[in-house]
């Protein structure tokens, strides 16, 4: 659950030489009339399960779109989580000009575990026809803070997550068109904050600015390769995992396309 306090620039994970603070995002957000940026659980409150064909596992979220293994196997816990996608290039759904934008990234928890979620991914945003893009880290409950990488439409991520015991753990983005890899380790926020390792996710959101969501920009499609998770030492793919659509006012807003057990797509409707 990507979250970043109304007062962006007060940065409250220690950045190293591998990692900027959420500062440089917020004067990037104030310059575009954007003050915040939170991250929200699955919104599948009052939802049903979809029918057809292809819905027997697939829901309905308000604010999500991707593939959630919602328990590991008996005894065990997620420990990781990756996959390979490309940054998708944002596109205006109207002629406002107000910022429209979407997040991909991958997490461990924060589905039906919500204490605590060790998550890493991208955003891309458009307004008034300009684009930008940033790759974030974050233990939530503590703020989301940026990666210093550069990003554009078209490079081709990993992104990985991991933990080494529920108060310990680490974010990685690599951009394979540019070469460039940074890394993060994390600690727990708090006691009260550690892990559970009882969700795994690879997700595309519609996030909040405040108590309102960003309208979700036209993403076109965002290919998820590779994905895996972890648990007491063995690999997991989507496959038996919950799927999840984004559907807002009565239409679907984002649909998901599971192609094999490590790779699926998340299309905009």
């Amino acid at each position: 659950m990507k979250f970043t306090s109304t007062i962006m620039a007060t940065a409250v994970l220690a950045g190293t030489s591998l990692a900027a603070p959420r500062a440089g995002l917020a004067e990037r957000l104030q310059a575009r009339g954007v003050l915040s940026h939170q991250s929200n659980p699955s919104d599948r409150n009052g939802v049903l399960l979809k029918e057809g064909s292809d819905g027997a596992n697939v829901e309905y979220s308000k604010n999500w779109a991707g593939v959630v293994r919602e328990q590991p196997p008996a005894s065990a816990t997620y420990t990781a989580v990756s996959a390979t996608f490309t940054v998708p290039e944002p596109t205006a759904t109207d002629d406002s000009g107000n910022m429209q934008a979407v997040s991909a990234w991958v997490g461990i928890d924060g589905d039906t575990y919500t204490q605590a979620i060790l998550q890493t991914g991208i955003d891309a945003y458009i307004q008034d026809g300009q684009k930008s893009y940033d790759a974030w880290y974050e233990w939530y409950p503590k703020n989301a803070e940026n990666f210093d990488i550069g990003l554009t439409a078209g490079d081709v991520i990993v992104a990985k997550v991991e933990s080494s015991s529920p108060s310990q753990g680490v974010a990685i983005i690599e951009n394979k068109s540019t070469g460039q890899k940074v890394t993060k380790t994390l600690t727990a926020p708090s006691t009260s904050a550690t892990l559970g390792g009882q969700n795994a996710e690879w997700i595309v959101e519609d996030f909040n600015s405040g108590d309102s969501m960003v309208p979700l920009a036209n993403f076109g499609k965002v290919d998820f390769t590779g994905a895996q998770t972890e648990a007491d030492g063995a690999s997991y793919g989507v496959n038996n995992a919950a799927i999840l659509d984004i559907q807002q006012g009565g239409y679907v807003k984002a649909h998901v396309k599971v192609l094999s057990d490590t790779e699926f797509s998340v299309s905009y409707e």
